[in-house]
């Protein structure tokens, strides 16, 4: 059986951190631990070098041809959050949603995802300082601002910044099952399952204690 395909799009002022969440799970092959593997795609709007906002260059290898046979397709993050997005990534997104492909936005890449029209009438998720946002200007989304991703079956969007690792483990248990997400997570040193429904964050947080500031 073919590898399955995850293509992540990245963009200029992408923040690392973002692009490395998808990179994490997706990108590393770990088969001699008996994972399974990836054929595993960072893409932008053309092919070349692309400038993150921490100050690095990225020299991204494929443009958004990469999409047309992709299984998974994952948006770490956007930037433009109120800008129409350009039509041929709009294009590429729907041609992919069309095919069956499964569409993932994490943290700010939900905008992205309502900005090509595949959120209408849907539940979504997203940072929960930007949910307001998101639903004033897309108003036929339900947007949870409780939770740390959706799986709306085809399309799948997650909370802000490492919820996205939730997000991921999420899609890796819904194809193979918790046991090889365990493994996983157990690799990378993760929670090996934090629900999606779990708040994003704690309102009040533990009282400290008197051993709260020791190593």
């Amino acid at each position: 059986m073919a590898d399955p395909i995850v293509a992540v799009i990245a963009f200029d002022g992408i923040s690392p951190f973002h692009l490395s969440v998808p990179c994490l799970v997706f990108g590393t092959d770990r088969t001699r631990l008996g994972l399974p593997r990836f054929d595993f795609r960072v893409c932008a709007m053309e092919e070349g070098p692309i400038h993150t906002d921490a100050g690095l260059t990225i020299a991204v290898p494929h443009g958004l041809a990469a999409l047309d046979d992709a299984d998974i397709v994952i948006i770490p993050s956007w930037k433009d959050l109120e800008d129409p997005l350009p039509a041929v990534l709009v294009e590429a997104l729907g041609r992919a949603h069309r095919r069956g492909a499964l569409i993932v936005g994490l943290c700010l890449g939900t905008f992205a995802i309502a900005a090509a029209g595949l959120l209408g009438g849907r539940k979504a998720a997203t940072h929960w300082a930007y949910t307001d946002r998101l639903q004033t200007l897309h108003p036929d989304i339900a947007v949870d601002a409780d939770v740390l991703y959706v799986d709306d079956g085809d399309i799948v969007t997650s909370a802000g910044v490492a919820a996205g690792l939730d997000c991921c483990l999420h899609i890796v248990r819904a194809r193979y099952g918790a046991e090889v997400a365990l493994r996983l997570a157990r690799h990378v040193v993760l929670s090996p399952h934090r629900q999606g429904g779990q708040a994003q964050f704690i309102e009040r947080p533990l009282a400290p204690t008197s051993t709260a500031d020791r190593f």
